[in-house]
């Protein structure tokens, strides 16, 4: 599927050092690398609640958060709600709304 017919694209990329919190726990010191994927019409617009972001958070003992719903605080200020989903840091989250994204 190309671009333009609703497949994913990258949109952005952060790295950087912040902090999760999971439920009353807050981690700082984390970093992190993820990436937004986004996808777009045919004519070049983003199809609203159709994205994709995945990355990698490293924090110590991550295996106690595993699985996880967690807000990671992104150096610049935003707040992005993701999984984590292994110990090994791996984070995911797809869809968009405030229970996911916190921009609206």
């Amino acid at each position: 599927m190309a671009a333009s017919d609703g497949a994913l694209r990258l949109v952005e990329e952060c790295v950087g050092v912040g902090e999760i919190a999971v439920g009353d726990r807050v981690l700082t010191g984390v970093r992190y690398d993820v990436k937004r994927f986004q996808a777009f019409t045919p004519s070049g617009m983003p199809v609203p609640g159709l994205h994709r972001i995945e990355g990698r958070v490293r924090f110590e003992d991550g295996r106690a958060l595993v699985p996880s719903d967690c807000t990671l605080r992104l150096e610049d200020g935003r707040s992005l709600r993701l999984t984590i989903v292994d110990a090994d840091g791996r984070v995911l989250a797809e869809g968009h709304g405030p229970s996911r994204c916190h921009c609206c």
